[in-house]
């Protein structure tokens, strides 16, 4: 099992023979369920022994005395991390053929406990220099792989770890752990005490073709984690074909009907007396650039689509559209706006971070760290937001709609067939951009769900293009068929269309959480749903104001190029 930090190009500590190399212990938790964690030293490991370092893997300046907790970072707190000291006594370059760490007595207790860790495939997390390693608690011989644990199977603890370590020159490149079956310890009945021997070895390796700034390079490849991130080129590549031969077949049928449109209607205005009645979407000029309903609300849900999908702080989008519509609440609207999506978040996060407190596991974050995040928030988020809104009152000009509207509503005709209702369009808008992307939402589930780092950027690079002109284009057509039959209620509707996608997107969640993991339980669950349920949120947001923001400049085109009373 070899695993390799993130890549970092800084030259790490440089050590010198003899010098103490520290291992910090992490945390321990479920292969299966990668958010379900819990200290390491909830299990009866042995502690650490008192002892003082110089502030190394993780502390700056400050002692550390052992078995304490080291200081982290913010990043570390939300990853659930809760580094720990551990007894083991390491030196650079010193080989160790064997050394015993502690000799215990394990109590019914204590087996109990190992048992129900091996039994859920329990793992632990380890660093040397910052280099993760991980491996299994232990292991059940004569378990069925169809059948699970069968009668006579027999539970086995791993009280011994091997520890491989490679150095380039005077810095430590690798990090590996090893266990070793044959000096395993049978824990199959927890009803009576067990005399335990925990022991360790140390190999020191050279790696003079890896470099410190390389690392990243062999953790990929390592054997611990799943390989199920294979690239399945024909299927991606099969998907752009299909989303780009639909794309294009649609696009070129709406590009003749609109120059049929277009022909007709200027051919009706040079005629004399143009008294041949006027039909379709050129009927309902007058009413086309009505403004919507929940004028608010709408501009709001602009705002957070585009604050999300800029990842910056763009925050004159709202601001821009309600005052462009006649809005005067603009305070309740930039508050609407900084709201729309943190006060979900909010709610799902007190949930998943009570359930994590009840179930004392390390991804429930500490009072300090919400604290940190809540005073982002207060001092930083909502007051650019309040700045932002205030730039864009003063900044924003008038729509400028190309037709005049009327001061009554025209009203709407039958839609006609079932295929033409809100629903059915909505879904069908939201279905197509999720079919290109739904490939590479596997292996993006199976990396942020799972133990595998994600590394196709350039295929998520274009499942996201591919994402965001689908969305655009299918969400434009729906539009203009819809204006055709003398709709003019476009606004929300291509907010829902470009946005049905996250509908999809949170409706795969559950498939692929019940047919393509293994995880289960209330904690890993309510961590999956609860900010799966976000993610969709957000993609909701993102791809609604791609779809409205496209529609907006396609409707203000066509009814620009025709001449209305």
């Amino acid at each position: 099992m070899l695993s390799i930090d993130p890549i970092d190009h800084k030259p790490g500590h440089a050590y010198v023979s003899h010098e103490s190399v520290h291992v910090t212990v992490n945390k321990v938790g479920p292969f299966s369920n990668p958010h379900e964690t819990y200290r390491y030293y909830s299990l009866p490991f042995c502690s650490a022994a008192p002892s003082t370092f110089d502030g190394q893997d993780g502390s700056e300046d400050g002692v550390i005395v052992g078995g304490k907790k080291h200081r982290q970072g913010l990043g570390g707190n939300l990853a659930g991390d809760r580094k720990e000291t551990s007894p083991y006594d390491i030196t650079f370059g010193d080989q160790v053929p064997w050394r015993q760490l502690c000799q215990t007595t394990l109590t019914p207790e204590d087996v109990a406990a190992f048992k129900e860790a091996v039994h859920n495939d329990y793992y632990f997390e380890f660093y040397v220099e910052d280099l993760p390693m991980w491996g299994y608690v232990g292991e059940i011989s004569g378990e069925d792989l169809v059948l699970g644990e069968i009668e006579g199977s027999r539970t086995y603890l791993f009280p011994h770890l091997h520890f491989k370590l490679g150095v380039n020159g005077e810095n430590i490149v690798s990090a590996s752990i090893y266990t070793q079956s044959h000096r395993k310890v049978d824990i199959t009945d927890p009803t009576g005490s067990i005399d335990v021997t925990f022991s360790y070895s140390v190999e020191w390796i050279n790696e003079a073709n890896l470099s410190y700034g390389n690392r990243m390079s062999r953790y990929v490849d390592s054997a611990f984690l799943p390989d199920s991130l294979e690239i399945h080129w024909l299927s991606i590549i099969n998907s752009f074909v299909l989303v780009l031969l639909l794309t294009t077949f649609l696009s070129v049928i709406l590009i003749r009907i609109l120059k049929k449109d277009f022909s007709k209607y200027m051919d009706l205005d040079e005629e004399i007396g143009g008294e041949e009645e006027e039909t379709g979407w050129k009927l309902i000029h007058g009413d086309v650039f009505r403004f919507p309903h929940h004028k608010m609300i709408f501009s709001a849900a602009q705002g957070s689509g585009a604050q999300l999908a800029c990842a910056c702080f763009i925050l004159l989008v709202s601001a821009l559209v309600g005052i462009q519509m006649g809005g005067t609440q603009w305070v309740n609207n930039i508050i609407l706006t900084s709201l729309l999506f943190p006060a979900p978040l909010t709610g799902i996060f007190a949930w998943v971070n009570s359930v994590a407190i009840a179930h004392k596991s390390t991804a429930a974050l500490p009072f300090g760290t919400i604290l940190i995040v809540l005073s982002l928030f207060v001092f930083v988020s909502f007051p650019l937001t309040i700045v932002g809104g205030i730039l864009g009152r003063n900044l924003a000009k008038d729509f400028n709609a190309p037709t005049r509207t009327k001061k009554l509503p025209r009203e709407i005709p039958s839609q006609g067939p079932w295929y033409n209702s809100a629903l059915v369009q909505t879904l069908f808008a939201g279905f197509l951009p999720f079919s290109a992307i739904y490939i590479e939402l596997h292996y993006i589930f199976a990396s942020v769900w799972g133990h595998k780092i994600y590394t196709l950027f350039g295929i998520l690079f274009l499942a996201l293009a591919m994402l965001t002109v689908v969305t655009s284009f299918i969400t434009i057509s729906l539009i203009y068929f819809q204006l055709a039959r003398e709709d003019h209620r476009w606004w929300w509707r291509s907010f829902f269309n470009g946005g049905s996608t996250g509908i999809f997107i949170y409706a795969y969640s559950f498939f692929y959480y019940h047919q393509k993991s293994a995880m289960g339980g209330l904690l890993q669950g309510s961590f999956f749903f609860g900010y799966m349920a976000i993610v969709s949120f957000a993609s909701s947001l993102i791809l609604g104001y791609i779809g409205w923001a496209g529609t907006c400049v396609f409707v203000k085109y066509i009814y620009g190029r025709v001449k209305c009373d």
